[in-house]
């Protein structure tokens, strides 16, 4: 178990510039005890896995509303393993059909949430399963 507060890092990957979810989620992470930071807008995988090493986050979460997930989340789940962060958990948000949230599993995500999943749950989710670091 961690001895400290759960890191998490909410980023929106692409073009995608609708981020009041992203936040409401951040806000979330944020009132249940969690260190949040929250990368803003049009951000590529490769600054999202930067900012997710430099500030040791036990937690990416990506939010995509664009339909590019299945060309942006793979690129940081590659980024996040060839920088050694195969221990960050990751989860994403998004209008994702099933299908695809699938696949998303299978390529390492712990979990794909929907719009409209209750905030709780989400937090729920991360609090138990985050892994030992």
């Amino acid at each position: 178990m961690l001895q400290r507060k759960i890191r998490v890092l909410v980023a929106k990957p692409g073009l995608d510039g609708h981020d009041r979810g992203a936040k409401v989620v951040a806000r979330a992470y944020r009132d249940a005890g969690m260190e949040v930071i929250y990368t803003g807008l049009h951000q590529t995988p490769e600054q999202i896995v930067e900012a997710a090493l430099e500030e040791d986050v036990d937690v990416v979460g990506l939010s995509i509303l664009s339909g590019a997930h299945n060309t942006l989340v793979p690129k940081v789940l590659d980024r996040l393993r060839a920088e050694g962060l195969d221990d960050v958990m990751v989860v994403v948000g998004g209008i994702i059909p099933e299908e695809d949230a699938i696949h998303l599993r299978q390529l390492g995500v712990a979990a794909v949430f929907g719009p409209g999943t209750p905030t709780q749950e989400i937090v729920d989710f991360t609090l138990g399963h985050v892994r030992e670091r």
